[in-house]
Protein backbone atom coordinates (compact mmCIF):
# COMPACT_ATOMS: atom_id res chain seq x y z
CA UNK A 1 0.00 0.00 0.00
CA UNK A 2 1.36 3.43 -0.99
CA UNK A 3 0.39 6.72 -2.64
CA UNK A 4 1.59 7.25 -6.21
CA UNK A 5 1.69 10.79 -7.61
CA UNK A 6 2.30 11.86 -11.20
CA UNK A 7 4.81 14.74 -11.29
CA UNK A 8 4.27 16.43 -14.64
CA UNK A 9 7.40 17.80 -16.28
CA UNK A 10 6.70 19.76 -19.47
CA UNK A 11 9.88 20.52 -21.42
CA UNK A 12 11.86 18.43 -18.95
CA UNK A 13 11.31 20.75 -16.00
CA UNK A 14 9.07 20.62 -12.95
CA UNK A 15 6.57 23.39 -12.32
CA UNK A 16 4.96 24.32 -9.05
CA UNK A 17 2.11 21.88 -9.74
CA UNK A 18 4.54 18.94 -9.61
CA UNK A 19 5.74 19.98 -6.18
CA UNK A 20 2.16 20.55 -5.02
CA UNK A 21 0.96 17.09 -6.02
CA UNK A 22 4.06 15.52 -4.45
CA UNK A 23 3.56 17.33 -1.16
CA UNK A 24 -0.13 16.46 -1.22
CA UNK A 25 0.80 12.82 -1.80
CA UNK A 26 3.16 13.03 1.19
CA UNK A 27 0.41 14.45 3.43
CA UNK A 28 -2.05 11.84 2.18
CA UNK A 29 0.48 9.07 2.82
CA UNK A 30 1.03 10.35 6.36
CA UNK A 31 -2.72 10.33 6.95
CA UNK A 32 -2.96 6.77 5.64
CA UNK A 33 0.17 5.52 7.37
CA UNK A 34 2.15 4.74 4.22
CA UNK A 35 4.71 6.22 1.80
CA UNK A 36 4.51 8.59 -1.16
CA UNK A 37 6.11 7.54 -4.46
CA UNK A 38 6.53 10.07 -7.27
CA UNK A 39 6.30 9.01 -10.92
CA UNK A 40 8.23 10.90 -13.61
CA UNK A 41 7.62 10.10 -17.27
CA UNK A 42 10.43 11.10 -19.62
CA UNK A 43 13.63 13.04 -18.97
CA UNK A 44 13.66 15.78 -16.36
CA UNK A 45 16.22 17.92 -14.59
CA UNK A 46 17.01 16.58 -11.09
CA UNK A 47 14.05 14.26 -10.39
CA UNK A 48 15.51 13.57 -6.93
CA UNK A 49 14.38 17.04 -5.78
CA UNK A 50 10.84 15.68 -5.38
CA UNK A 51 12.10 14.17 -2.14
CA UNK A 52 12.22 17.70 -0.73
CA UNK A 53 8.43 17.81 -0.88
CA UNK A 54 7.85 14.39 0.61
CA UNK A 55 8.47 11.67 -1.97
CA UNK A 56 10.17 8.63 -0.44
CA UNK A 57 11.48 7.69 -3.89
CA UNK A 58 11.04 8.58 -7.55
CA UNK A 59 10.17 6.10 -10.29
CA UNK A 60 11.35 7.33 -13.71
CA UNK A 61 9.96 5.76 -16.88
CA UNK A 62 11.70 6.52 -20.18
CA UNK A 63 9.43 8.08 -22.80
CA UNK A 64 10.55 10.04 -25.85
CA UNK A 65 7.20 10.94 -27.41
CA UNK A 66 4.89 13.78 -26.47
CA UNK A 67 1.86 13.50 -24.24
CA UNK A 68 -0.63 10.79 -25.20
CA UNK A 69 -3.36 9.92 -22.70
CA UNK A 70 -3.43 6.24 -23.73
CA UNK A 71 0.33 5.87 -23.23
CA UNK A 72 0.43 7.83 -20.00
CA UNK A 73 -2.55 6.09 -18.42
CA UNK A 74 -0.97 2.69 -19.18
CA UNK A 75 2.35 3.74 -17.65
CA UNK A 76 0.69 5.14 -14.51
CA UNK A 77 -1.47 2.04 -14.02
CA UNK A 78 1.44 -0.37 -14.53
CA UNK A 79 3.68 1.54 -12.12
CA UNK A 80 0.85 1.61 -9.56
CA UNK A 81 0.54 -2.18 -9.82
CA UNK A 82 4.30 -2.72 -9.61
CA UNK A 83 4.68 -0.51 -6.53
CA UNK A 84 1.53 -1.69 -4.78
CA UNK A 85 0.05 1.81 -4.86
CA UNK A 86 -3.67 1.81 -4.12
CA UNK A 87 -4.04 5.61 -4.27
CA UNK A 88 -3.04 7.53 -7.41
CA UNK A 89 -2.96 11.33 -7.41
CA UNK A 90 -2.65 13.60 -10.46
CA UNK A 91 -2.94 17.35 -10.88
CA UNK A 92 -6.32 18.65 -12.03
CA UNK A 93 -4.61 19.93 -15.17
CA UNK A 94 -5.43 19.28 -18.81
CA UNK A 95 -3.11 16.27 -18.82
CA UNK A 96 -4.26 15.03 -15.42
CA UNK A 97 -7.91 15.17 -16.46
CA UNK A 98 -7.05 13.37 -19.70
CA UNK A 99 -5.41 10.38 -17.97
CA UNK A 100 -7.30 9.86 -14.72
CA UNK A 101 -10.30 8.14 -16.30
CA UNK A 102 -8.11 5.68 -18.17
CA UNK A 103 -6.07 4.96 -15.05
CA UNK A 104 -9.25 4.35 -13.05
CA UNK A 105 -10.54 1.87 -15.64
CA UNK A 106 -7.24 -0.04 -15.74
CA UNK A 107 -7.09 -0.26 -11.94
CA UNK A 108 -10.84 -0.80 -11.44
CA UNK A 109 -10.67 2.22 -9.16
CA UNK A 110 -13.08 4.75 -7.73
CA UNK A 111 -12.41 8.28 -8.94
CA UNK A 112 -12.89 11.80 -7.55
CA UNK A 113 -11.73 14.96 -9.31
CA UNK A 114 -10.85 18.43 -7.98
CA UNK A 115 -10.12 17.46 -4.38
CA UNK A 116 -8.95 20.32 -2.18
CA UNK A 117 -8.08 18.72 1.17
CA UNK A 118 -5.95 15.89 2.51
CA UNK A 119 -7.90 12.60 2.51
CA UNK A 120 -8.74 10.67 5.63
CA UNK A 121 -9.34 6.98 6.12
CA UNK A 122 -12.62 5.60 7.39
CA UNK A 123 -12.21 1.87 7.69
CA UNK A 124 -11.41 0.69 4.19
CA UNK A 125 -12.83 3.82 2.57
CA UNK A 126 -11.03 7.01 1.62
CA UNK A 127 -12.80 10.28 2.41
CA UNK A 128 -12.06 13.33 0.27
CA UNK A 129 -13.69 16.74 -0.17
CA UNK A 130 -14.18 18.85 -3.30
CA UNK A 131 -16.00 22.08 -4.16
CA UNK A 132 -19.43 21.80 -5.75
CA UNK A 133 -22.01 24.25 -7.16
CA UNK A 134 -19.26 26.45 -8.63
CA UNK A 135 -17.42 26.59 -5.33
CA UNK A 136 -20.41 27.65 -3.25
CA UNK A 137 -20.30 24.48 -1.14
CA UNK A 138 -18.12 21.48 -0.39
CA UNK A 139 -19.05 17.82 -0.69
CA UNK A 140 -17.43 14.86 1.04
CA UNK A 141 -16.97 11.68 -0.97
CA UNK A 142 -16.25 8.23 0.43
CA UNK A 143 -14.39 5.94 -1.99
CA UNK A 144 -14.65 2.31 -0.91
CA UNK A 145 -13.01 0.58 -3.89
CA UNK A 146 -9.67 -1.14 -3.35
CA UNK A 147 -7.92 1.40 -5.59
CA UNK A 148 -8.58 5.13 -5.77
CA UNK A 149 -7.71 7.84 -8.30
CA UNK A 150 -8.01 11.52 -7.42
CA UNK A 151 -7.01 14.83 -8.98
CA UNK A 152 -5.77 17.78 -6.94
CA UNK A 153 -6.85 21.37 -7.54
CA UNK A 154 -4.09 23.91 -7.95
CA UNK A 155 -3.16 26.08 -4.95
CA UNK A 156 -5.28 23.87 -2.71
CA UNK A 157 -2.53 23.26 -0.15
CA UNK A 158 0.51 25.29 0.97
CA UNK A 159 3.89 23.98 -0.09
CA UNK A 160 6.47 23.03 2.53
CA UNK A 161 9.91 21.44 2.38
CA UNK A 162 9.77 18.28 4.47
CA UNK A 163 12.78 16.28 3.34
CA UNK A 164 15.72 16.17 0.96
CA UNK A 165 16.68 14.61 -2.37
CA UNK A 166 15.54 11.00 -2.60
CA UNK A 167 16.52 7.91 -4.56
CA UNK A 168 15.54 7.65 -8.24
CA UNK A 169 14.76 4.25 -9.76
CA UNK A 170 14.31 3.52 -13.44
CA UNK A 171 11.45 1.29 -14.53
CA UNK A 172 10.55 -0.11 -17.92
CA UNK A 173 6.88 -0.28 -18.93
CA UNK A 174 5.48 -1.94 -22.05
CA UNK A 175 3.22 0.88 -23.21
CA UNK A 176 1.06 0.88 -26.36
CA UNK A 177 1.99 2.86 -29.44
CA UNK A 178 0.90 6.47 -29.32
CA UNK A 179 -2.38 7.20 -31.04
CA UNK A 180 -1.63 10.91 -31.35
CA UNK A 181 0.91 12.53 -33.66
CA UNK A 182 2.11 15.92 -32.43
CA UNK A 183 2.79 18.28 -35.32
CA UNK A 184 3.46 21.49 -33.42
CA UNK A 185 3.42 22.76 -29.85
CA UNK A 186 2.73 26.40 -29.03
CA UNK A 187 3.15 27.49 -25.44
CA UNK A 188 3.21 30.78 -23.57
CA UNK A 189 6.60 31.32 -21.97
CA UNK A 190 7.83 33.84 -19.42
CA UNK A 191 4.72 33.97 -17.22
CA UNK A 192 3.30 31.75 -14.51
CA UNK A 193 0.36 29.74 -15.94
CA UNK A 194 -2.98 30.92 -14.57
CA UNK A 195 -3.85 27.64 -12.78
CA UNK A 196 -0.56 27.92 -10.84
CA UNK A 197 -0.54 31.70 -10.28
CA UNK A 198 -0.70 32.99 -6.72
CA UNK A 199 -1.27 36.60 -7.81
CA UNK A 200 -3.59 37.52 -10.69
CA UNK A 201 -4.53 40.93 -12.11
CA UNK A 202 -7.58 40.77 -14.36
CA UNK A 203 -9.70 43.24 -16.30
CA UNK A 204 -12.87 43.39 -18.36
CA UNK A 205 -14.78 45.56 -20.77
CA UNK A 206 -14.38 48.52 -18.43
CA UNK A 207 -10.92 48.93 -20.01
CA UNK A 208 -12.75 50.32 -23.09
CA UNK A 209 -10.19 48.89 -25.51
CA UNK A 210 -6.98 46.85 -25.85
CA UNK A 211 -4.92 50.03 -26.16
CA UNK A 212 -5.52 50.74 -22.47
CA UNK A 213 -4.22 47.41 -21.19
CA UNK A 214 -0.82 48.87 -20.32
CA UNK A 215 -1.92 49.93 -16.83
CA UNK A 216 -3.02 46.34 -16.07
CA UNK A 217 0.27 44.91 -17.32
CA UNK A 218 2.23 47.51 -15.32
CA UNK A 219 0.41 46.55 -12.12
CA UNK A 220 0.97 42.85 -12.83
CA UNK A 221 4.69 43.48 -13.44
CA UNK A 222 5.01 45.33 -10.15
CA UNK A 223 3.38 42.48 -8.22
CA UNK A 224 4.95 39.66 -10.23
CA UNK A 225 1.39 38.62 -11.09
CA UNK A 226 -0.19 36.86 -14.07
CA UNK A 227 -2.69 38.79 -16.20
CA UNK A 228 -6.20 37.53 -16.94
CA UNK A 229 -9.43 38.77 -18.48
CA UNK A 230 -13.17 38.20 -18.70
CA UNK A 231 -14.77 36.23 -21.53
CA UNK A 232 -16.11 39.24 -23.52
CA UNK A 233 -12.58 40.64 -23.63
CA UNK A 234 -11.14 37.39 -25.00
CA UNK A 235 -14.05 36.93 -27.44
CA UNK A 236 -13.52 40.39 -28.96
CA UNK A 237 -9.81 39.74 -29.39
CA UNK A 238 -8.58 42.32 -26.91
CA UNK A 239 -6.63 39.64 -25.05
CA UNK A 240 -5.57 36.05 -25.90
CA UNK A 241 -8.00 33.27 -25.01
CA UNK A 242 -5.56 31.56 -22.62
CA UNK A 243 -6.09 34.56 -20.27
CA UNK A 244 -9.86 34.01 -20.06
CA UNK A 245 -10.91 33.03 -16.53
CA UNK A 246 -14.41 31.92 -15.61
CA UNK A 247 -16.80 29.02 -15.94
CA UNK A 248 -16.01 28.56 -19.64
CA UNK A 249 -12.34 29.53 -19.27
CA UNK A 250 -9.67 28.76 -16.72
CA UNK A 251 -10.66 28.16 -13.10
CA UNK A 252 -8.14 29.70 -10.72
CA UNK A 253 -7.40 29.75 -6.97
CA UNK A 254 -4.83 32.53 -6.43
CA UNK A 255 -3.99 34.07 -3.09
CA UNK A 256 -4.91 37.49 -4.53
CA UNK A 257 -7.25 38.26 -7.44
CA UNK A 258 -7.58 41.90 -8.52
CA UNK A 259 -10.46 42.52 -10.93
CA UNK A 260 -10.73 45.89 -12.67
CA UNK A 261 -13.71 46.82 -14.81
CA UNK A 262 -15.41 43.42 -14.52
CA UNK A 263 -19.08 43.39 -13.54
CA UNK A 264 -18.89 39.94 -11.97
CA UNK A 265 -21.44 37.84 -13.84
CA UNK A 266 -22.09 34.40 -12.33
CA UNK A 267 -20.12 32.72 -15.14
CA UNK A 268 -17.02 34.73 -14.25
CA UNK A 269 -17.45 34.23 -10.51
CA UNK A 270 -17.62 30.47 -10.99
CA UNK A 271 -14.01 30.46 -12.14
CA UNK A 272 -12.53 32.82 -9.55
CA UNK A 273 -14.57 32.59 -6.34
CA UNK A 274 -12.09 30.13 -4.81
CA UNK A 275 -9.51 32.94 -4.69
CA UNK A 276 -8.34 33.57 -1.15
CA UNK A 277 -8.68 37.36 -1.46
CA UNK A 278 -10.68 39.23 -4.13
CA UNK A 279 -10.23 42.96 -4.78
CA UNK A 280 -12.77 44.59 -7.10
CA UNK A 281 -12.36 47.97 -8.81
CA UNK A 282 -15.51 49.19 -10.57
CA UNK A 283 -17.26 52.55 -10.87
CA UNK A 284 -20.71 50.91 -10.89
CA UNK A 285 -21.89 50.57 -7.27
CA UNK A 286 -24.44 47.95 -8.40
CA UNK A 287 -21.83 45.65 -9.95
CA UNK A 288 -22.56 42.14 -8.60
CA UNK A 289 -18.82 41.50 -8.13
CA UNK A 290 -18.86 43.68 -5.01
CA UNK A 291 -20.96 41.05 -3.22
CA UNK A 292 -18.18 38.48 -3.69
CA UNK A 293 -15.30 40.86 -2.96
CA UNK A 294 -13.18 40.95 0.16
CA UNK A 295 -12.26 44.55 -0.71
CA UNK A 296 -14.04 46.85 -3.13
CA UNK A 297 -13.17 50.22 -4.64
CA UNK A 298 -16.10 52.02 -6.25
CA UNK A 299 -14.23 54.43 -8.52
CA UNK A 300 -12.87 54.88 -12.04
CA UNK A 301 -10.27 52.16 -12.69
CA UNK A 302 -8.22 54.57 -14.83
CA UNK A 303 -7.70 56.64 -11.71
CA UNK A 304 -7.37 53.82 -9.19
CA UNK A 305 -5.12 51.29 -10.97
CA UNK A 306 -2.16 53.66 -11.65
CA UNK A 307 -2.34 54.99 -8.08
CA UNK A 308 -2.52 51.45 -6.72
CA UNK A 309 0.50 50.53 -8.81
CA UNK A 310 2.52 53.44 -7.43
CA UNK A 311 1.51 52.52 -3.88
CA UNK A 312 2.68 48.94 -4.42
CA UNK A 313 5.97 50.14 -5.91
CA UNK A 314 6.59 52.35 -2.90
CA UNK A 315 5.68 49.60 -0.42
CA UNK A 316 7.84 46.98 -2.17
CA UNK A 317 10.80 49.35 -2.29
CA UNK A 318 10.80 49.90 1.47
Amino acid sequence: MSVLVLAENPKGKFKKSAFEVTHYGHLAAQSLGTDCIALVIGDVDNPAQLGTYGASKVIQVAHTGGFDSKVYSTIIAEVAKATGSDVVVVNHSANGKAVMGGVAVKLDAGIVSQVNAVPTQDGGALKVTKPVFSGKAFAEFSVSSANKVISLMGNAIPLAAVGSDCAVESMSVDAPAAGVSIKEVKTVDGTVPLPEAELVVSAGRGMKGPENWGIIEDLADTLGATTACSRPVADTGWRPHHEHVGQTGVAIRPNLYIAAGISGAIQHLAGVNSSKCIVVINKDPEAPFFKAADYGVCADLFDVVPRLNEAFKKALAE
